[in-house]
């Protein structure tokens, strides 16, 4: 009944934001995966548009029960400001009653998402313990 840091890196700089957290706190890595990595136009196109509708597409299974995880920490890059489509399953996978810390990583350090996933976060059921963005 740890932590949990739960990621979806579509270049590798969320990836290497999260190995580091989870060095700094122990927890269970697990990485978030597409079915099928899209390319860079899809990524540009289809999934910043989804990104910014809070729309979902298919992600590979995790390798994760988060609801044996007293606190999620979700990780993940800005596209238009908000969540990639992908990372949109994990907030859809949230067990009630969890304490879920949000890091949200650009370039510029900044997203529009926090009143957004706040609001999904407490329509499952959980706390939304921080929300931070990252430079990276």
């Amino acid at each position: 009944m740890g932590t949990v840091i739960i990621y979806y890196s579509y270049t590798g700089h969320t990836k290497a934001i999260a190995q580091k957290a989870a060095a700094e706190e122990p927890g269970d890595l697990v990485e978030v995966r597409d079915v099928s990595l899209p390319g860079v136009l899809k990524a540009y196109t289809k999934g910043v548009v989804g990104a910014i509708k809070g729309k979902a597409w298919p992600m590979q299974p995790i390798d994760a029960d988060l609801s044996s995880y007293a606190r999620i920490v979700m990780l993940s890059p800005v596209w238009a400001g908000n969540m990639p489509p992908v990372m949109n399953n994990v907030l859809e996978m949230l067990p009630a009653g969890k304490a879920v810390a949000v890091k949200m990583v650009s370039a510029s350090g900044k997203s529009k998402c926090r009143e957004r996933l706040e609001a999904a976060i407490t329509a499952k059921g959980c706390t939304m313990e921080s929300f931070e963005d990252v430079k990276g």
